[in-house]
């Protein structure tokens, strides 16, 4: 293995977006991978590539992200990048992966989950419950606005897209009185000064995977393997298996307002669901539990249960 390490005149591409977010990944990524095996910085090349999903003008214009096409937004041109050998390998959010991974590829390390909690942002409120009838909110999660609709049908939401500093900057402009970004990236960009606050998970249960770092390799690369394979956290993997069979077997897209979060207390795994119609007139929840080697199908079976509550049709309205 030794010999195979990745050195600063053949250093390992590490391929990102390039949002402050996904940069601090890759750099969290490369500091686990440097102090597993005692590697400068220079053995790593942080690799930027631009997706559909960055697009500026998108962005701009906040069209939802349901109308340009679906999570492989975010991942297309990088996983590209990886099949080709541009890259070696690519960190991802975990919330915005696909739940299948095209051929040759596969996601099998996540580093240790941060927060997995929503964050309330609002220079004027404290929290949802301070919002007067009729405020203008803004989101480009279906999940988060089916919620905020079930929750809260007087409010109004407004599509709001962009990364954490263009968002803020839509708030200053009073285009919305808040927003909502998940606490685990504030967290890592160290973002203290936001006027953030913690949504608890019985009010807002997230987004699949929220808060986890996934990095994805060739499944014909075993020197990344066995490096990646060094800081990969157990729970994490435990954790996300059952979250992302039960999308699976939702067929969950950004088109589909679904919830889920998997906690584990010693051997034993429960997993939480959510769906909801994209306007918050229909909730169904759920919640099993089972042994942390089972999470695929708690998952599995959760989702059969709330699609058997909800109907055939659900989604479809």
């Amino acid at each position: 293995m030794t010999r195979d390490l990745p050195t600063p005149t053949n250093p390992l591409r590490i391929g990102t977006r390039g949002s402050p977010l996904a940069l601090a990944q890759a750099y969290e990524t490369r500091r686990r991978l440097g102090a597993a095996f005692d590697l400068p910085e220079e053995a790593f090349e942080i690799v930027v590539i631009k997706t559909t999903g960055d697009n500026r003008a998108l962005i701009a214009a906040d069209i939802p992200l349901k109308e340009i096409g679906n999570k492989g937004l975010f991942t297309k041109e990088i996983e590209e990048q990886l099949l080709d050998g541009s890259i070696d390998i690519a960190v991802h959010s975990m919330k915005d992966m696909p739940t299948v991974q095209p051929d040759g590829l596969i996601l099998d390390c996540y580093l240790p989950r941060e927060d997995v909690r929503d964050a309330f942002i609002s220079p004027a409120y404290d929290g949802l419950a301070a919002l007067p009838a009729g405020t203008v909110v803004g989101t480009s999660s279906l999940r988060r606005r089916a919620q905020l609709l079930a929750r809260r049908p007087d409010l109004t939401v407004v599509e709001f897209r962009g990364n954490l500093q263009t968002r803020l900057k839509k708030l200053d402009e009073g285009v919305a009185a808040c927003t909502f970004l998940a606490k685990a990236g504030l967290n890592r960009l160290n973002m203290d000064d936001v006027p953030a606050h913690a949504i608890d998970v019985d009010d807002m249960l997230p987004a699949i995977a929220q808060g986890a770092i996934g990095i994805e390799r060739r499944m014909d690369d075993p020197r990344t393997k066995a490096m990646l394979d060094a800081i990969h956290d157990r729970d994490t993997g435990l954790r996300l298996a059952a979250e992302r069979a039960f999308l699976l077997a939702l067929d969950g897209s950004c088109e589909t307002p679904i919830a889920g979060l998997a906690t584990l207390d010693g051997d034993t795994l429960t997993l939480q669901g959510e769906i909801l119609r994209p306007d918050g007139s229909e909730t169904f929840t759920g919640t099993r539990s089972g042994p942390v080697g089972d999470g695929p199908k708690i998952g599995k079976a959760l989702a059969e249960e709330l699609l058997a509550k909800a109907g055939p049709d659900f989604f479809k309205h």
